[in-house]
């Protein structure tokens, strides 16, 4: 301003403010590195399905299962009402179920990718994701005598720079996030869960839902997803008589959303 001396910058001033510039821009990459691995909704680090093409069009998915405890009860409830739903498995536990396995295939679902063992592939080597990708291939396919799956949702939606060029490398087409989580892993009374969904499949909406839900804990076989079972027996009559459709990863209605053979972003 007028009437004040203007400060002369020097080169050791500049040399002192040096740390703090580059924590502060490490701090930025940091942050974007967390919301592009994380985010449901980004694309950072390659693209993914999150919707249906209309809202009259709901893709239920269930992650870490089977289980012997929940995975029949669903199976039952979706022929009642002629759902197709996408199962995303963990291989450990499709080789300890296989019949199951078998038999979710066998009733028309489609069955996805959910790793080996539930690591977080954001911390996994090129060759830690490989491993988890195609042993959960080799599971999968072993136990349902059947093609491996073309669809993988990494565990905790946590993805990589290494991922993409992964998935490409096994043999699947694409990463499966989600448009509505209900936090259902969480235990709760059956009430909370059908109160959370209410926000699915609305007609108001552009797009339609893909849902994240689960059958089975990744800790472990037998866990209890009873209010998974309650709020989807209130909803799927409701969902039904208001005209909802109910489609797999594979439907066109799904994969029209986005292109998932562009490469990820530079």
């Amino acid at each position: 301003m007028a009437g004040q001396a203007v400060r002369k910058w020097r080169f050791g001033d500049i040399l002192n403010l040096l740390p703090a510039i580059v924590s502060s821009g490490a701090a930025a990459a940091a942050g974007i590195t967390a919301w592009g691995a994380v985010a449901p909704s980004s694309e950072l680090f390659g693209p993914t399905l999150r919707h249906t093409a209309s809202s009259q069009k709901i893709a239920l998915t269930f992650d870490d299962g089977p289980n012997p405890a929940v995975t029949p009860r669903l199976l039952e409830l979706f022929d009642r009402y002629s759902v197709r739903a996408t199962f995303f498995l963990i291989g450990k536990f499709a080789r300890a179920c296989p019949d199951l396995v078998k038999e979710i295939s066998a009733r028309g679902h489609l069955i996805g990718n959910h790793s080996d063992t539930h690591a977080n592939l954001f911390f996994q080597s090129r060759s830690g994701i490989r491993d988890e990708l195609v042993r959960c291939q080799e599971a999968i396919a072993a136990a349902s005598h059947a093609a491996p799956p073309r669809w993988m949702r990494p565990p905790y939606g946590y993805r990589s720079p290494l991922l993409f060029g992964e998935i490409r490398r096994a043999g699947i087409r694409g990463v499966v996030m989600w448009s509505k989580s209900c936090r259902d892993w969480k235990p709760q009374p059956p009430e909370r869960l059908i109160e959370s969904l209410s926000r699915a499949a609305r007609p108001d909406q552009p797009q339609g839902d893909i849902v994240l839900l689960h059958d089975g804990d990744h800790r472990a076989l037998g866990a209890d997803r009873v209010h998974v079972v309650a709020a989807l027996e209130h909803w799927l009559p409701r969902w039904r008589d208001a005209g909802a459709e109910f489609v797999t990863m594979e439907s066109s209605s799904v994969t029209e959303t986005s292109d998932t053979l562009r490469p990820p972003r530079a």
